[in-house]
């Protein structure tokens, strides 16, 4: 406020007019003109060269002063609260002196989003000892959920996401080349067939009738005010284009446009500081106009009675609102826990929030409704107010929603989300976001910032066909993989509309560009402005479908989704089988070096031969480093007897249970195999096995017949099949289930060549493998 000239008084707190640690406050004190100032005081202080406290007790002046605009960031304090203010707060390397000096006072300026850093900032200890206390199974409750969801947006991903919906929705209705260009982070909609064209017509002929009055926009998790300062910024330029005043249009903006909310209390306080400043840099006299921004951390009714319950005759509420209210209270209870997840009936909130505030101004006609009323008449308009905010319908719904897996959550939201999102709920934001698609209207847009893994893996099927089917995804940023390193996944940007059209989307595949998240904005500018193929994509969701899960796989060809729609999966010819787990590697695997050779049972052709041999240890098929078509054979596995002592260990760790829960596929062991590597940081690559082997989970196999096992080989170890991979599973981990979703396309013409040249392969493989001591069918090195 200080730096942006927004104190009333006009005397700066903290520097003097040079911007140094030097406070006007001080220097001025005997001038300063503030309601309940003891001029006494400052007299006193200042004859007594006490300026510690003379310091503070005229911030406590002005927070008091401040407080009658900004009621819900100042609140009024007394004068003890100088007790509870820091020591030597003019010192040099005190907090006030470090923000001063190490933040430019340019960063400042206009930039109220600077509070959000510092709260996350603020947030860093108590998130890290939420991830501490998960080491030692704490889940997360309701107090820690904040500390451990709280993740700034960066500015630029925030003009994208509401630049590509609000900004969207607003241009389908009425095109404006000067708005547009002011929009960096605008992605022009691609090209359209013609029946899908005619359909956008009609949308955008409702677009045309829509007044910026009438638009409304909502963050749920709104952190400090972020996306809501931008999406201020840009109905502040739909406002000037009509015509309406600074003074209007913000006014307009807070009364009809504009909507947060948030579980954390003191994000919720910073958001409305946010909003508030956002307005007074548009309107100088705002805060002599007393308007309270739409902005409300959310509340829980615990402790305020449990029900509404009095008989009153004609007093106070009808019937109808009373058993709303009654709804309320036991609705929200653990409120926080939920957050805007929380489903609520339709219900006449409106109404009702009008009938309270008749009710708060009437007379209770008894002792025990003048007391419950003294308790609860200042908190019941914020669960009303709740309840229409997460209620109603809107246009534009833009948000960061938390990120939180079902296995960190504790009992109350785990159970809470299974129930409310069955199909949804692998992990917290993935609730998030299904359930703001249903605060927005049909036609509405939404913006997310979330993990990509919902694009690709299999628990978010549900949710990707969802988006895919029922919604349509207008644009999509997907990232490098450690390029928001805050957020310790990987992550994407979208916007969907919130109905299916059958249309195409335009997606930037930035996955390449290594760096942090200015080397991404750079690389999406470029991808926006060039359209450069290699990072601007037009996809028709319609075909995510071809390929099994329907992973979002935006960068393919065509011949890519033919090849899965005619050819035929991987898992028809070969058969990938999950291996064994041992439940105890340290004690039943060894490297074969370590073993007694004579026991050791190499090149056995069936389990019978083998359990027949009384050998212990057998060679097992772990995976291991990048390489292909022979080797990584290092590894042996204890089964003796058929692998008796691991069953048993196995059976009494599940109190008697089978032992085929960790056991698989124990019917191809032994046979030629297909294996490779399930958790890779590269590239797979696939391996021939000959008989005598037994695999793990690590070095999934599979077993095509005689007649394919060289030319699945060949194919699997091709630059086109990793391609399909990371379509499959970008995550880099190919279990068998990834691995037998290949499409496979024989070429009979070619079979016989690339069989020879595959057995080939094979050889050289072999041969300089076993050139080495650590192949156990090494002889004598090649240059002896």
């Amino acid at each position: 406020m200080e730096v942006n000239g927004y104190i009333p008084t006009h005397i700066r707190v903290f520097t003097n007019d040079a911007g140094e640690f030097k406070p006007q406050i001080l220097t001025e004190a005997i001038h300063l003109d503030l309601p309940e100032l003891d001029m006494d005081k400052v007299f006193a202080l200042k004859e007594a060269d006490k300026s510690e406290e003379l310091f503070c007790y005229l911030i406590i002046a002005q927070c008091n002063a401040l407080s009658g605009i900004l009621p819900r960031m100042f609140q009024k304090i007394n004068d003890y609260t100088e007790l509870l203010l820091p020591d030597n707060l003019l010192r040099k390397d005190s907090v006030i002196e470090r923000l001063v000096a190490e933040i430019p006072e340019e960063d400042w300026l206009n930039r109220v989003q600077i509070i959000g850093w510092l709260y996350q900032y603020y947030n860093t200890e108590p998130k890290d000892k939420v991830f501490a206390d998960l080491k030692k199974n704490i889940k997360i409750g309701k107090e820690k959920i904040p500390a451990a969801t709280q993740l700034f947006t960066p500015d630029w991903i925030v003009r994208y996401m509401v630049e590509n919906s609000l900004g969207r929705l607003w241009l389908e209705g009425h095109q404006n080349d000067t708005l547009k260009a002011e929009w960096k982070y605008y992605l022009d909609e691609a090209e359209q067939e013609p029946e899908v064209q005619e359909k956008l017509a009609e949308i955008r002929k409702e677009r045309a009738a829509l007044s910026p009055e009438n638009i409304r926009c909502i963050d749920p998790c709104m952190g400090s005010g972020h996306i809501l300062c931008y999406l201020f910024d840009v109905l502040m330029q739909i406002y000037a284009e009509c015509g309406y005043t600074p003074r209007d249009a913000v006014e307009k903006i807070l009364t009809n446009n504009l909507y947060g909310l948030d579980i954390d209390d003191r994000a919720a306080q910073l958001a409305y500081f946010a909003v508030m400043m956002k307005a007074r840099q548009y309107d100088r006299r705002f805060f002599s106009r007393h308007i309270q921004p739409k902005v409300m951390a959310i509340q829980e009714s615990n402790g305020l009675g449990g029900s509404y319950d009095y008989d009153m005759g004609d007093f106070l509420l009808s019937e109808e609102h009373r058993e709303t209210l009654n709804y309320l209270l036991k609705t929200f209870m653990d409120a926080k826990e939920y957050g805007a997840i929380m489903q609520l009936e339709n219900r006449d909130y409106v109404g009702l929030l009008k009938a309270w505030e008749e009710t708060a101004a009437a007379t209770a006609p008894n002792f025990n409704m003048i007391l419950w009323f003294a308790a609860v008449r200042d908190e019941i308009p914020k669960l009303i107010k709740q309840a229409i905010f997460m209620s109603q319908k809107y246009d534009v719904v833009v948000t960061n929603p938390p990120y939180m897996g079902s296995s960190n959550m504790d009992k109350k939201l785990s159970d809470f989300v299974k129930k409310n999102y069955t199909d949804y709920k692998s992990d917290l934001f993935s609730a998030c976001m299904v359930k703001f698609t249903q605060m927005a209207k049909s036609t509405g847009y939404l913006g997310f910032l979330s993990p990509y893994v919902w694009m690709f893996i299999s628990s978010y099927e549900k949710l990707r066909k969802l988006f895919i089917e029922e919604k349509t995804i207008e644009t999509l940023i997907q990232f490098e993989y450690s390029a928001f390193e805050e957020a310790t996944v990987p992550i994407c940007t979208f916007v969907l509309q919130n109905c299916h059209i059958d249309k195409k989307g335009c997606y930037l595949r930035l996955v390449d560009y290594r760096g942090g998240m200015e080397v991404q904005r750079q690389k999406a500018l470029e991808a926006i402005s060039t359209h450069d193929k290699k990072m601007y994509f037009e996809a028709d969701a319609k075909n995510f479908a071809k390929i099994p899960g329907a992973p979002v796989a935006y960068w393919v060809s065509e011949k890519v989704f033919d090849a899965f729609e005619n050819g035929e999966l991987l898992e028809k010819l070969a058969y990938p089988k999950k291996g064994l787990v041992t439940t105890d590697n340290e004690r039943f695997i060894r490297f074969w070096n370590e073993v007694e050779f004579n026991k050791l049972g190499l090149n056995y052709q069936n389990k019978e031969a083998a359990k027949n041999s009384n050998r212990k240890w057998f060679p097992l098929n772990k995976g291991g480093e990048y390489r292909k078509w022979y080797g990584n054979k290092n590894c042996v596995l204890n089964w003796y007897r058929d692998g008796e002592e691991i069953k048993r260990i196995i059976i009494e760790k599940y109190n008697g249970g089978s032992y085929t829960k960790e056991i698989r596929s124990e019917d191809k062991y032994f046979m030629p195999s297909i294996t490779w590597s399930a958790l890779t940081a590269g590239n797979a690559s696939f391996r021939f096995s000959n008989k005598g082997a037994l695999f793990d989970s690590a070095g999934s196999s599979m077993f095509p017949n005689d007649k394919y096992i060289s030319y699945l080989l060949g194919l699997l170890n091709t630059k086109i099949v990793n391609s399909i991979l990371f379509i499959l599973n970008p995550t880099l981990n190919y279990g068998a289930g990834t691995i037998a979703n290949i499409p496979i396309l024989i070429n009979e013409i070619q079979y016989s060549k690339i069989e020879t040249l595959v057995k080939q392969n094979i050889s050289l493989s072999k041969t300089d493998w076993d050139s080495r001591e650590t192949s156990w069918d090494f002889e004598r090195h090649p240059l002896v």
